[in-house]
């Protein structure tokens, strides 16, 4: 059966087997085991180490209300309609707290 290897870590402590099926190994790099004698023994060189691309997590329910927050206070809103919508409410809510007040 053939294999293709690639070192699963940067510091090539073990290394991925994968069979022409697509079954996957993992095999340490020891000298007692046998898989990786007979990876040593196959003369077959292991890919390097790729590390995967770094993803930013997605922001929080709050982190982005918080920058929303801070965009309109700084009136970077780019969305007409938003400053229209809430210029507005606030009139409305001005006007209800005066009508309560009279």
């Amino acid at each position: 059966m053939a294999y293709t290897y690639a070192f699963t870590d940067a510091e090539e402590t073990s290394i991925q087997r994968t069979d022409e099926n697509g079954s996957v190994a993992f095999v340490p790099v020891a000298a007692g085991n046998r898989d990786y004698a007979a990876y040593l023994a196959s003369g077959v060189t292991a890919d390097a180490y790729v590390a995967p691309a770094y993803v930013a997590p997605a922001p929080t329910e709050h982190e982005l209300l918080v920058a929303r927050v801070a965009a309109i206070e700084s009136n970077e809103v780019s969305d007409d309609a938003v400053d229209t919508t809430l210029l507005t409410a606030f009139a409305n809510l001005v006007a209800r707290v005066e009508a309560l007040e009279a």
